[in-house]
Order: structure tokens, then C-alpha cells, then sequence
């Protein structure tokens, strides 16, 4: 069985927490504070960790902290009622994988562990430039894993906007990422991209920066944007006669979820840009 400690000074949130794991076929193991699991640390592998952010003695940040020291670390899913950004971009600085808010739903929680559980090693760390209330910056390895973590805080920065933007503009930031990681950075975790959440009060403002040199839409020919929109599938024969991945349609779903997109000469830069009431 996966060993999965939890970490939670609620005591009947813990033991909520250890019967969903076990029911899910996992060995749970709840400890009250920061101390505790430390001294679980010690001793005993466990393949991730429920961590709650404030608890007496020790705090959930300053475990992550100390998670550097413990030579096997687990991974960390933050459980936190604080919403937070600072609370947010702390857990983010610590390399936490994954960060849940309670009240949390029973379903959502178990599939986040699984998740967790079965993702394979990320190279690099997510580095943050830039934490204040309404501009966030994040340097991203080029590693579609590390880019969806990325892109999971992120989305708990929109979480007071309507569902339907929240929608659009995660799918169309989600396609620009995409594009800058596997095309301008090749899929290459040395490399990087440097990406910007700017909030105004009525816009919502996304920057991706990649390492590439750039295109040109005339060279998009496995690109349903490099076509007559009137044949939408017509570059599909053309990634398969190359040997690429089903898709291409990335930069049609951008612009049409994001209000503007806007490239640098070198389009190696793009700003999103959605409206919102």
C-alpha cells in the first residue's frame, strides 16, 4: 500500500482524511502538528503528505521548509482554509505540488492524491519572481509537468471570477503554455519560461515569455491557424505525415476564449488578455 501521511490539528478532520484514504486503498498515518510529522519524517517513508498550513508548535510552512533536510522527501498536497496569495505563493516557493482549499470536496481530494501519488519526478522547481496582490510571476522549467502545476495555482488566483471566464481564459492560458513549453522551450526542463498573472479590476492579464527563437504563421503548416479557418482539419494530414501528436488547434482556441492576443516580433512573447464586468 502507498503510505500517506496527514498532518491536521482538526481532529475530526483527520480522521475524515484517514478514512477517505483508506477507502481509497491507501495507509494513512495523522499526526497533530508540524513536530510530529517531522519525527514521522524521521523515521519513515511515505510517498506524500497532507499538510495543513497553520497548526500549533510547527506550521505547515515551516515542515516545507524543513523538507530540504529530510533525505527522502514525500510530496506535499497543502490543505488550507486561508485563501490567501501569500499564503498561496508560500506553499509555491516551498515546492509544495499540489494546494487544495477547505472546505474540500471528498471526490476532488482523492483524485489530487492519486494524481500526486502517480506523477513521475519533475526536474527543476518553480522558482517566484514576483508575489504581490495583483501581479504574479513565476519561472517555469520546460516540463509539461512542472507547466500544469504552475497553471494549478494559478487558477486559485481566479477563483472569484464567473465560471464561464474562469473557463475560457484557463483554457486559452493552458494553449499559449502548451505551445511555449513543448515549441519555444522543446520539452527541455533546462530551459525556461517566465510567465505573468497581472489582475486589474475589469482584465485579466496573462505574458508568457519562452526561450525559442520564434515563428512565423507561414511556417504553421501542421497549425489549424496556418489554414483557411473554412477547413479547419486540414493540417491534421500534415501532423500526421510529420510524425507529431494529434492537435494544432492551440492557437485557434486561444483567440477565441482570450479577448486579445497580442505577440512580440519575434513571437516568442505573448500577452492574453481577457475583459471581465
Amino acid at each position: 500500500m502507498t503510505r500517506i501521511l496527514i498532518a491536521e490539528d482538526d481532529p475530526h478532520l483527520r480522521e475524515v482524511l484517514c478514512h477517505l484514504l483508506q477507502a481509497a486503498g491507501f495507509e494513512p498515518t495523522a499526526v497533530a502538528d508540524g513536530a510530529e510529522a517531522l519525527a514521522q519524517l524521521e523515521h519513515h517513508t511515505f510517498a506524500l503528505m497532507l499538510l495543513d498550513i497553520w497548526m500549533p508548535n510547527v506550521g505547515g510552512l515551516e515542515v516545507l521548509d524543513r523538507l530540504r533536510t529530510v533525505a527522502s522527501p514525500p510530496k506535499v498536497l497543502v490543505l488550507t482554509a486561508d485563501d490567501a496569495l501569500e499564503t498561496l505563493l508560500q506553499a509555491v516557493r516551498h515546492q509544495a505540488y499540489d494546494y487544495i482549499a477547505k472546505p474540500f470536496d471528498p471526490a476532488a481530494l482523492i483524485e489530487a492524491v492519486r494524481q500526486a501519488v502517480s506523477a513521475p519526478s519533475e526536474p527543476g522547481s518553480i522558482e517566484v519572481v514576483c508575489a504581490a496582490p495583483d501581479w504574479v510571476e513565476l519561472i517555469v522549467p520546460c516540463h509539461q509537468g512542472m507547466a500544469e502545476r504552475a497553471q494549478g495555482f494559478l487558477e486559485h488566483l481566479r477563483a472569484d471570477l464567473p465560471e464561464e471566464v474562469r473557463h475560457q481564459v484557463g483554457q486559452a492560458f493552458r494553449e499559449l503554455l502548451s505551445n511555449a513549453i513543448e515549441w519555444g522551450g522543446l520539452l527541455d526542463p533546462r530551459r525556461t519560461v517566465r510567465i505573468a498573472y497581472v489582475r486589474f479590476e475589469r482584465m485579466l492579464l496573462y505574458r508568457i515569455a519562452d526561450p525559442g527563437e520564434g515563428f512565423r504563421l507561414q511556417d504553421l503548416a501542421h497549425a489549424a491557424i496556418g489554414h483557411d479557418s473554412r477547413d479547419p482539419f486540414v493540417h491534421t494530414e500534415i501532423r500526421e505525415a510529420k510524425g507529431l501528436r494529434a492537435g494544432g488547434f492551440g492557437l485557434v482556441i486561444a483567440k477565441a476564449y482570450a479577448d486579445e492576443v497580442i505577440y512580440n516580433q519575434a513571437r516568442n512573447e505573448v500577452i492574453l488578455i481577457k475583459y471581465f464586468a
